[in-house]
């Protein structure tokens, strides 16, 4: 499969370089669209062909245009590589909020379009990926979407496109609540009498462990938390500030509330 991928910040960036360290896409395969040359002489980094606008068909062929653009500059930019779909591309998009309609108004309905929902972990093949295809998208290229997007971590094909903002809020912006739970944890370390680095250091190794503990699915969130709790011990005496009336779910609840009413916005 041939890609183009045009906008290479952080998510495209981050998608793109775990197909290629993959083997999913070759580099020979695979060309990046980026105004800015900083972000062009990062993708030739990765060993593909960079263009700063959208190149011809007859430049570089592509099986599959990967959309990787803000939402907020999708409808201008993105109506430069119809002639691509023209000639039988299909459409991944991995921005936020924007509907499959949007798209189809944008390339046509017999345009097949994949909508996809990543997160910055897909770099290091421990993405969350979940996507919807409209009724365009044959079955074949769904299977080939599929083994693409498994390079990036697991893999979700939704139900129905509303679930898409559920989605945006919680693996979508959910990494980013982690690392600010890093970010307090390492502040707390350090405000009881810890050394930044021991305590940055301590903060990262626990938060990974129990991260690998809870991945394989086999012991409910809730069982290994009690399985670390002893009784009236020091870990019952650190929860209890969280657990409270349920002060940090109340919190989480209303982040993810927050990134899905943003999600819906943005898809207006």
């Amino acid at each position: 499969m041939r890609v183009l991928m045009v906008g290479c910040g952080n998510m495209g960036f981050a998608v793109l370089k775990a197909w290629l360290d993959s083997g999913a896409v070759a580099a020979a395969d695979a060309a990046v669209v980026e105004p800015g040359d900083a972000g062009r002489e990062r993708a030739a980094a990765l060993g593909v062909e960079t263009f700063a606008e959208a190149p011809s068909p007859d430049a570089f062929t592509a099986d599959l245009v990967v959309l990787a653009l803000k939402p907020q500059i999708m409808g201008d930019a993105a109506p430069a590589y119809r002639s691509f779909t023209d000639g039988g591309a299909a459409i991944m998009t991995i921005a936020a909020g924007l509907p499959i309609r949007f798209y189809e108004a944008m390339f046509g309905d017999n345009t097949p379009i994949i909508r996809v929902m990543p997160n910055t972990p897909a770099a290091i093949g421990e993405g969350m990926m979940a996507y919807i295809a409209n009724e365009a998208t044959t079955s074949e290229m769904v299977d080939q979407i599929r083994e693409l997007l498994k390079a990036n971590g697991a893999v979700a094909e939704l139900a129905s496109e509303e679930q898409m903002d559920g989605v945006t809020a919680i693996s979508g912006s959910g990494p980013a609540y982690l690392f600010h739970f890093l970010e307090a944890l390492t502040a707390a370390g350090e405000q009881i009498g810890l050394e930044p680095d021991l305590a940055a250091l301590l903060a990262r190794q626990t938060v990974l462990g129990a991260a690998k503990l809870a991945a394989d699915g086999q012991t409910e969130p809730a069982e290994l938390r009690r399985q670390v709790t002893s009784p009236n011990g020091t870990t019952a005496a650190g929860l209890a500030p969280m657990m409270e009336g349920d002060r940090l779910k109340s919190l989480m609840r209303e982040a993810a509330e927050a990134a899905k009413r943003r999600s819906v916005e943005l898809s207006r």
